[in-house]
Formats: C-alpha cells, structure tokens, sequence
C-alpha cells in the first residue's frame, strides 16, 4: 500500500548501520597455541558460520519486506525476523557463557561478562520488537502506519545496540594469544569471510 512505503523505507534505513554479528577479526592465520585455548577457541568457532547466516538472513528478510510488501505480509516477516535475530544473539551469549572467559586473558572474565550482557540485551529488544509487530493493527492503515513508525524508530537504537555488543565482541576475541587461536578454526575463518565478502570485488 502506497501510505506504508514512507515507513517501510525507515525500516530499510533502520538496519543500513547493523551489520551481521560476525566475529571481529582480521588476519590469516595463526601460530601454534595452546591447546587449552585452542579447544575454547574451537568451541566458539564451530556455530559461528551458523549463526551468522541466521542474523543475517534475518535482516535480508527485514529489508526485503520494507520495500514493498502489503501490510500482513509485512508484519509476518518481520515478525520472523525478529524472533529469529532474538533467537541468533541469545545463542551467541549463551555459548560465551557456556564455553567461558578465554583461558589465559587476565582480563578475559570481565570482558566475557560484559558480551555476554550485552549480547542479551540485544536478543530481549528483538523479542520486544517481535511482540510489537504481532500487536500491529493490519486492518488500519493509519493504525498500522503510525505503529509500524514506532518499529522503525525502535529499529534505528537497535543499530547502536548491536554496535555496542559486536565492540564488546572485539573485546573479547582481540587480545593477542585469543585472536591468533580464534582465527586458527575453520569456523572463524568462515565468519570473517561471509562478513567481509560483501565490501569487496572478489
């Protein structure tokens, strides 16, 4: 419908800042490390690429829908998206405090909590924007319009959000002897690949 196209193009603008959750990382390869890091450092890689690929088939579909979809075609996908981008960055949170503070990072612990927490933040204002477009009045479309704006609007503080945790991520992954053993597994590797594949000509 021509009047939710103004809003839908701030749902599209809403997530132009909130790149995929991949792991921060630049570089090659690694060293020989230790094997104590290195199985911490398998265990974060191995969901990685999954994860990853959910995020951002999440906001693939949010951006999809704003374009041109009708409102209860709309509200559906979105609704998806959100639960599934709530579902991807719980799962990475829940596997940092599963797998613990990377062994041998003195500050390691502090910075594991400070992801973690951040992390969650982001997966409970994805199920809050989830629960707000279930509530969506489709049959309005001057309701459904000011309601989707509210959305969108929410959607733009979510960029910071999520920037605040992927920093809290760097964090985390940064530290010399933990960057070198993360980007030793496959699945590191993978995520810094599909992230970065977009911005370049290969």
């Amino acid at each position: 419908m021509e009047g939710t196209k103004p809003v839908n193009k701030k749902l599209t603008a809403a997530l132009s800042g909130g790149a995929v959750l991949a792991l921060a990382l630049t570089g090659c390869s690694s060293d020989e490390g230790n094997p104590e890091l290195d199985a911490w450092a398998k265990k974060v890689c191995d969901t990685a690429p999954a994860q990853n690929a959910k995020i951002a088939a999440a906001d693939a579909a949010i951006t999809k829908a704003a374009k041109d979809s009708p409102p209860k075609e709309l509200q559906k996908v979105d609704a998806k998206a959100f639960q599934d981008l709530s579902d991807g960055f719980k799962a990475r949170a829940t596997l940092l405090q599963q797998v613990g503070p990377p062994p041998g990072d003195e500050n390691g612990a502090k910075k594991q909590k400070d992801a973690i927490a951040k992390l969650t933040a982001v997966s409970v204002s994805y199920a809050e924007l989830k629960k707000q477009t279930d509530e969506l009045n489709t049959k309005d479309q001057g309701k459904f319009a000011a309601g989707l704006r509210k959305v969108g609007d929410e959607m733009k503080d979510m960029v910071g959000q999520r920037k605040s945790a992927l920093d809290a991520l760097k964090q985390l992954e940064s530290s010399g002897d933990t960057k070198k053993a993360l980007l030793g597994q496959e699945g590191c590797k993978q995520a810094v690949a599909s992230d970065s594949a977009p911005a370049t000509d290969s």
